[in-house]
């Protein structure tokens, strides 16, 4: 398969990224990560999630963020929303575009969310008739997807079973996460042409951490297998705080640095781009976990 013209990024730095870092993060600086790349030209954005503060304090505040943030035409602003409290607080607050997540492995799932993935499912339908009704798309996540840090080997057949199940229940798309990052680009093209049995090409997008460095090699797998979409989190911030050692999602100014030279568009200034991660680094008083930045940073030193 050709590789596509044009490829979509998903910035979940504001919200994946941040829930898994230790050093405490204001709503202000939230907000000015978020309008950094809105300047960027990312084209969608994860604000944040509407969950317990109990369960993730990073993510306490998205109201006030919401709020907060300018709004860059042709960019959609968007947020986690695991149950109907949540969806509403969204609603609220004026997300876009909501996300749920499942897992692909039972032992992930009890882990992470305290119930059965069919009971997770379940307690999804009011969310997705209810965003149906109020006319805002939903994503779905699927966790663990090429390995699970409880159960092992996760069989591509229960991915597609839960992909599939998602998209008939209404998610446009459906994002493949490799959570503990163990995925190879092997096992990636085989478990995309095994969910796109169920769900479209189309509606398919991956979500790659870097813990084995392997993201962007799977990244390139899955565009080969025609996979247009994808997960990334600016200066590679945050990780998975149920999935021990799995830190790290992928950098977006890496990823955006491989799709430059396959002369796919994404419409995103790489140069505003490293300017965002150094910024939230920064305040973050961590490294800036994108190579393609910190090589670039070194150039202007």
């Amino acid at each position: 398969m050709s590789l596509p013209a044009k490829v979509k990024l998903v910035e979940v730095g504001p919200r994946d990224g941040l829930q898994n870092e230790s050093h405490p993060v204001s709503s202000a600086d939230r907000i000015r990560l978020i309008n950094d790349l809105g300047a960027a030209g990312l084209p969608v954005i994860e604000v944040g999630s509407f969950v317990s503060p109990k369960w993730v304090p990073q993510m306490a505040g998205s109201e006030q963020v919401f709020a907060g943030i300018n709004r860059y035409a042709g960019s959609t602003y968007t947020a986690l929303t695991p149950n109907m409290k949540g969806f509403e607080q969204a609603l609220t607050a004026g997300a876009q575009e909501v996300a749920v997540f499942a897992a692909a492995s039972e032992g992930f799932s009890q882990k992470n969310i305290n119930c059965s993935i069919s009971e997770s499912l379940q307690r999804f339908e009011p969310v997705l008739a209810a965003a149906a009704q109020a006319g805002i798309r939903v994503r779905g996540y699927v966790s663990c997807v090429l390995g699970c840090p409880y159960d092992g080997d996760v069989p591509a057949s229960q991915v597609a079973a839960v992909a599939r199940e998602l998209y008939a229940m209404g998610c446009y798309e459906i994002s493949l996460g490799d959570t503990i990052g163990t995925g190879t680009p092997g096992a990636t093209r085989q478990l995309i042409a095994r969910v796109s049995d169920v769900v479209p090409h189309a509606a398919l997008a991956g979500h790659f951490h870097d813990t084995y460095g392997q993201a962007l090699a799977n990244i390139y797998a899955s565009l080969l297998e025609g996979v247009q979409v994808f997960d990334s989190s600016v200066a590679g911030l945050g990780g998975c705080p149920y999935a021990k050692g799995a830190t790290g999602n992928v950098a977006s100014e890496d990823v955006v640095y491989l799709l430059n030279g396959l002369g796919i568009d994404t419409g995103i200034d790489l140069g505003s781009l490293i300017e965002a991660g150094n910024r939230i680094s920064e305040t973050l008083e961590r490294p800036n976990g994108s190579r393609v930045a910190r090589a670039k940073n070194k150039q202007h030193a």
